[in-house]
């Protein structure tokens, strides 16, 4: 086994990083792109946990905005979840990987349950598990999901892929002079309303000290080298 920085992970990804360029949908390409790097961390011996958004399909704020009523809108975007998982599933199963969808609503002809000590027991037996659904309750972000599964499965790190290279202090796509940060700590992230993950799940993060390292999905070797410790992206940790 490689000597790795953080031999349990969960990579949160999300549902528009999927679509690649385009505006709906999943890029075939994408996913077969992710798939390869999440099937390099796993030959390295990272155990690994997936969670993935749906906003390339359906976005459940939006639709609210829109007048839909919020809590049938969220459960629209978790079904949309659950709908990129099963594309990351047939794309990791076919480069070798054993996977295992698990979803927080019911749907057993598609997904198991996801069920805390059985996600930890795939984990442990090298499959990839891939959880859906979000928490299942309306009002609560996939970023918010990830890290609750996160801490339910001791994972050591949330790994944040992106479209940028890390966190910085504006929007480096508006503000050429944006600066980016090598490191900040949760606290600072809350404070400054940095764009990382939504306020609930950086505030878990922090309270249960666990690391969020934000990085460019679309750099090759990425995933790797965050998990190998290597100086990639931005690391959040710390008060």
């Amino acid at each position: 086994m490689a000597d790795l920085r953080f031999s349990r992970i969960l990579l949160k990804l999300s549902g528009e990083a999927l679509a690649g360029e385009r505006q709906f949908g999943i890029s075939p390409d994408i996913v077969r792109t992710v798939s390869r790097e999440v099937s390099e961390i796993v030959k390295l011996g990272v155990q690994t946990t997936i969670v993935v958004g749906g906003g390339n399909i359906f976005r459940g704020m939006a639709a609210s905005e829109q007048g839909m009523e919020r809590a049938s809108a969220d459960y629209m975007g978790m079904l949309a979840t659950i709908m990129n998982s099963l594309a990351m599933q047939d794309s990791l199963e076919k480069m070798g990987m054993d996977t295992r969808v698990m979803t927080a609503i019911s749907m057993k002809e598609v997904a198991e349950p996801y069920i805390r000590r059985r996600a930890i027991r795939h984990l442990e037996k090298g499959r990839v598990v891939i959880c859906a659904a979000g928490t299942g309750n309306p009002y609560f972000t996939t970023d918010t999901a990830a890290a609750l599964r996160a801490m339910e499965v001791k994972a050591k790190a949330i790994l944040k892929a992106t479209k940028v290279d890390g966190v910085y202090d504006k929007d480096p796509v508006k503000h050429p002079d944006a600066v980016m940060f090598d490191k900040v700590t949760h606290i600072e992230a809350l404070q400054r309303r940095l764009r990382i993950m939504d306020s609930t799940a950086l505030s878990l993060a922090m309270d249960n000290m666990l690391p969020i390292v934000v990085f460019n999905l679309f750099k090759k070797d990425n995933i790797k080298r965050v998990v190998l410790g290597e100086d990639v992206g931005t690391i959040v940790e710390g008060g």
